[in-house]
């Protein structure tokens, strides 16, 4: 079994903690796993886009072709369309509704929601509102991870749950409670 999934979004937005997560329980599950990270700009709110692959057997590149990944997740509308030349015929998204406006041209918000609304296999939440109702805003990444924990397959939901715990350990009981919440809203949404 394989799953290539694009990470996409906005410096700061918190893929890169994603893409952690998932590859540390892929790690700890004896799952194969190569990653491709472009973050050059993240600290001036550029794109931040992360290829990972995860399989039960080899892989030989880190890199994912064009009409071949499984998932695109993505923290941001306009992101997640950008990568959909990379999706596969069967693939899914799983992207924030909210869109981050950080350029001047920003697209029209109502055409780029009808876009992802014609794809055949989209979830779409706000999950940055989501994430302020529940007093959690620095959490809105988890609830993502957590509405696509479902279409991982390779990985299971109690996989990733136990290392949202390993990776934010350090950060204190009341940290590690937050995400594991979060992830269950993403989860169940």
């Amino acid at each position: 079994m394989k799953k290539d999934i694009i990470l996409a979004g906005v410096g700061g937005q918190g893929i890169l903690t994603i893409a952690t997560i998932i590859g540390h329980a892929a790690a700890k599950s004896g799952i194969s796993l190569k990653q491709a990270e472009v973050h050059g700009m993240s600290q001036r709110g550029g794109d931040v886009q992360s290829n990972l692959r995860l399989s039960t057997e080899e892989i030989h590149s880190d890199l994912i072709k064009k009409g071949a990944a499984d998932i695109i997740i993505s923290m941001e509308p306009m992101e997640a369309l950008r990568y959909l030349p990379y999706l596969a015929p069967d693939g899914c998204v799983i992207t924030s509704s909210n869109p981050f406006v950080n350029i001047p041209n920003y697209p029209d918000i109502d055409k780029l929601s009808a876009e992802l609304a014609s794809l055949p296999k989209v979830s779409a939440l706000p999950i940055e509102d989501l994430a302020k109702e529940n007093n959690m805003p620095k959490s809105a990444n988890i609830i993502l991870l957590g509405m696509a924990a479902k279409h991982l397959e390779i990985l299971t939901p109690d996989q990733l749950k136990e290392s949202i715990k390993a990776i934010f350990a350090t950060k204190g009981d009341s940290i590690v409670e937050m995400n594991c919440k979060a992830f269950e809203i993403g989860l169940n949404a």
